[in-house]
C-alpha cells in the first residue's frame, strides 16, 4: 500500500507534519503540482490522479487545505484505487479568489473510509463549514481546539495525533519510520472524534 502525500495552495515547506512524513514514512509519495500559487483545479487533480493509478496497489491519500478540495474531485478511475484518505484542514475555495477554481466543493458521499480533522479557529475554513464537508463526504469528523491551519505556522510538526489517524486508516500498517515515542506525545483530551 501507498502513501499519497497531497499538500494544498502554496505546497507544504519544511517542516510541515506533510513534509516530515514525505521524508519519512515508507511507502509515501509526494504528489507535485506544476503551479503551486495559482492553481489550476484540472491541472492539480490530473497531478494526483495520475501519481494515484501509478501505484502498484490501493492508496491511503494524506491531504491538507485545497489537497482536501482537489482530492473531492478525483475521476472514478482514481477514486477506485483509494483505500482511505486523511483530510486535514480543508480548504474553502469560495473565501479567496485564487482559489475558486475548485469550486463548487462536491457535496456527495466518498466511496472510501476518510477521516477529516478540522480546527475551531483555522483563519482558512470556518469549522461549521469543515463539519458540513464532513457531513457530506461521510467523514470521521476530528474536531481540534484552537489549532489554526493544522501547519508549521500553528505549531504542528511531527503531529502525532495526525500519525495515530493515519495509522488507523492503513489497517494497522506499521509506520516503522517512526519511533514510538512519535506517537506517545499525544495530546490528551485532542478534540472529538464522530462520525458524520
Amino acid at each position: 500500500m501507498r502513501i499519497l502525500i497531497v499538500p494544498g495552495w502554496r505546497d507544504s515547506g519544511p517542516g510541515h507534519w506533510q513534509s516530515l512524513w514525505a521524508e519519512r514514512l515508507a511507502g509515501a509519495e509526494r504528489v507535485r503540482q506544476d503551479d503551486w500559487i495559482t492553481p489550476s483545479r484540472a491541472a492539480w487533480v490530473r497531478s494526483i490522479a495520475e501519481a494515484i493509478v501509478q501505484q502498484d496497489g490501493p492508496v491511503v491519500v494524506v491531504a491538507h487545505s485545497l489537497g482536501c478540495i482537489a482530492t473531492t474531485h478525483l475521476p472514478p478511475e482514481a477514486v477506485d484505487r483509494i483505500q482511505g484518505a486523511l483530510l486535514v484542514a480543508p480548504a474553502d475555495p469560495e473565501r479567496r479568489a485564487v482559489l475558486s477554481d475548485f469550486a463548487p466543493v462536491p457535496y456527495q458521499k466518498l466511496p472510501y473510509r476518510n477521516i477529516l480533522v478540522a480546527s475551531s479557529n483555522d483563519p482558512f475554513c470556518p469549522v461549521r463549514l469543515a463539519g458540513a464537508y464532513a457531513r457530506a463526504w461521510g467523514s470521521e469528523f476530528v474536531r481540534m481546539p484552537e489549532a489554526g491551519h493544522i501547519n508549521i505556522e500553528s505549531g504542528h510538526g511531527d503531529w502525532p495525533l495526525g500519525l495515530a489517524l493515519l495509522q488507523s486508516l492503513t489497517g494497522g500498517l506499521s509506520l516503522a519510520t517512526f519511533s514510538a515515542s512519535d506517537f506517545s506525545t499525544l495530546p490528551l483530551p485532542f478534540g472529538s472524534l464522530e462520525t458524520a
